[in-house]
């Protein structure tokens, strides 16, 4: 039976563990402690807790003071309220002024699905990975959660880590190696590739098994860092397979799908379908429903691919 878990607790969980092993570790939120997974910090460091009012402007530049004392600032708030919202302050006061800063962006994706287009983040991996220097982190499980919690804490500069809200399954081994910058192959398939990350890799797992079921054998990556991204890793898997699918929660124009394109375009031309949301604001209403609606779901990620695979057309965008 499958293993489901609450992204944001785990997130909580793993700061706290982060916590333990280093005393510079501080958490910040904008009047959504609770919302955010920081509860326990808050209660395990009382000392180390901030809690501001809804101001992700200021808050990003005390991060950033914060961070030139030598603190490890934790910033987790509603994903666009972290990204589109402070983009100037994130720029110039974080990535401008390299501080090492880990801004958290939870309830990312369309799982805010029932508040409608304001309070989902279509566009942050687009827009954040466009800033010189931050890296960009989207993990798929909650395993990925924590190991990225880890990892971004002992990176030395700004990192943005987008997760979502409803609970997600467990897919990767607890024990796998988690190094940024580095995809993870899931599915050593030769037929076509498929490049997922955060909130859609369980469907991107869920498409490929019923793919398997048709006779047809994806290479399953599980890219979990977006920027920097594994280039090697992407072109090997172009080489090999002839085609690539990525799979996304978010548009495609700037992210995962936008930058793999970038670097297929400039090294390695090859037939691509990007699977994700294009041009438009999505609906309110519940998230699995939402996810069908625009055709994210398994069994639709399995049909698009399989159309894929089977036709001669390149460079198609979806």
């Amino acid at each position: 039976m499958e293993e489901f878990k609450d992204p944001r607790k785990t997130f909580g969980e793993a700061l706290v563990e982060a916590g333990q092993k280093n005393d510079r570790i501080v958490a910040l939120s904008a009047d959504s402690s609770g919302g955010s997974g920081m509860k326990p910090f808050h209660e395990k460091f009382p000392e180390r807790h901030f809690e501001f009012g809804i101001m992700e402007q200021g808050i990003m530049g005390f991060a950033s003071g914060l961070a030139t004392t030598g603190k490890i600032p934790f910033f987790a708030a509603i994903a666009p309220f972290v990204t589109s919202r402070p983009f100037e302050m994130f720029r110039n006061d974080l990535g401008y002024m390299h501080q090492n800063v880990k801004v958290v962006g939870r309830c990312a994706g369309l799982t805010y699905s029932d508040l409608g287009a304001t309070h989902q983040s279509l566009d942050d991996l687009a827009i954040i990975r466009t800033i010189p220097g931050v890296t960009v982190i989207n993990p798929g499980d909650p395993v990925d959660v924590v190991k990225a919690v880890h990892a971004a804490a002992e990176h030395i500069g700004p990192v943005y880590i987008k997760i979502g809200s409803p609970k997600m399954p467990v897919l990767m081994d607890e024990n796998y190696l988690f190094k940024i910058g580095k995809g993870v192959v899931m599915e050593a398939g030769s037929d076509i590739t498929i490049i997922a990350t955060g909130t859609l890799l369980s469907k991107a797992v869920a498409a490929t098994k019923l793919l398997q079921d048709k006779g047809i054998h994806p290479r399953l990556i599980n890219m979990h860092t977006i920027k920097p991204l594994d280039n090697e890793l992407v072109l090997k898997a172009a080489a090999e397979t002839g085609k690539i699918v990525t799979v996304e929660e978010g548009y495609t124009a700037g992210g995962l799908g936008g930058c793999i394109a970038e670097l297929l375009a400039t090294e390695h031309p090859t037939p691509m379908k990007m699977i994700g949301v294009d041009d438009q604001y999505a609906d309110a209403g519940p998230y699995e429903e939402l996810l069908g609606h625009l055709g994210l779901q398994g069994e639709q990620i399995a049909d698009t691919v399989e159309q894929f695979f089977k036709s001669d057309t390149s460079y198609e965008v979806n």
